[in-house]
């Protein structure tokens, strides 16, 4: 009782069980809502200099995690973005749904451009140009825009799960220190493998139409993204080990 008097009302929650285990309902909740923002911050940060890719990651990462936090600073007006500013097509828009809109909208250009870059052989010039071009400013100002996106996302569903500002306080840093350790193994493993790039790509793709229809009304639920993302990255998988064994010869594939 003294180290709960001591800690003062914010942190009563660690006496209450329930708390606990809804902090780390948020805690999960919160890794997976960053995977998507995660597969952005790899693709962009392996466009640039292999010396620069580190620092772009860690950058933009912690400027999720600023950002989240004067969010939540803000809660009250985090809140009141969910309230319909005008009505068209018998749907009322908030701004959260004007900023899913956008941010999905950026999310399908950015996937459509690369996916284009990637498997058009006569653009493979400019493409290199473009690598070469996208400074580190111009990288963190892009997982700005989707951090943004995601950070405001990412409150509201805390906001919907827990009514204690300093579960969402852990949940947030927790979740955003694991994305932190799992950035460069993730980019890594998408820079040595040419073909999960494509697959990040549609991902990317996927998610970004789901923010659009989010925004318009039509919510989908996130288990059946996540499981057709899980699908589709165990079939790949399934590829590349049987590619793996090709390689290895007649005598690898037994």
């Amino acid at each position: 009782m003294q180290l709960v008097e001591f800690l003062g009302p914010h942190f009563a929650f660690v006496s209450d069980p329930t708390a606990w285990v809804a902090l780390l309902t948020l805690v999960v909740l919160e890794i997976v809502l960053g995977i998507d923002n995660l597969i952005f911050i790899s693709i962009l940060t392996n466009k640039l200099p292999e010396a620069q890719r580190a620092r772009a990651r860690r950058l933009g990462i912690s400027a999720a995690l600023v950002m989240r936090l004067i969010l939540l600073a803000t809660i009250s007006i985090i809140v009141q973005l969910t309230t319909p500013v005008f009505t068209a097509f018998g749907h009322g828009f908030s701004w959260r749904d004007l900023i899913l809109i956008a941010g999905g909208l950026f999310l399908v250009w950015k996937a459509t451009r690369e996916i284009h870059h990637t498997v058009d052989p006569q653009d493979h010039q400019d493409t290199m140009v473009g690598t070469l071009q996208l400074s580190l400013a111009g990288a963190i100002f892009q997982i700005l825009l989707l951090d943004l996106v995601f950070s405001i996302d990412s409150i509201i569903t805390a906001v919907g799960m827990t009514d204690e500002i300093a579960i969402m306080y852990i949940a947030v840093i927790v979740a955003v220190s694991v994305m932190m350790l799992a950035a460069t193994p993730l980019a890594n493993f998408i820079a040595r493998n040419p073909s999960i790039v494509m697959l990040a790509l549609g991902f990317l793709l996927m998610i970004g139409m789901t923010l659009i229809a989010d925004g318009m009304g039509y919510h989908v639920p996130k288990g059946y993204i996540y499981a057709a993302m899980g699908f589709s990255a165990l079939v790949e998988g399934l590829n590349m080990l049987a590619r793996n064994r090709k390689k290895q010869g007649p005598g690898g594939g037994h």
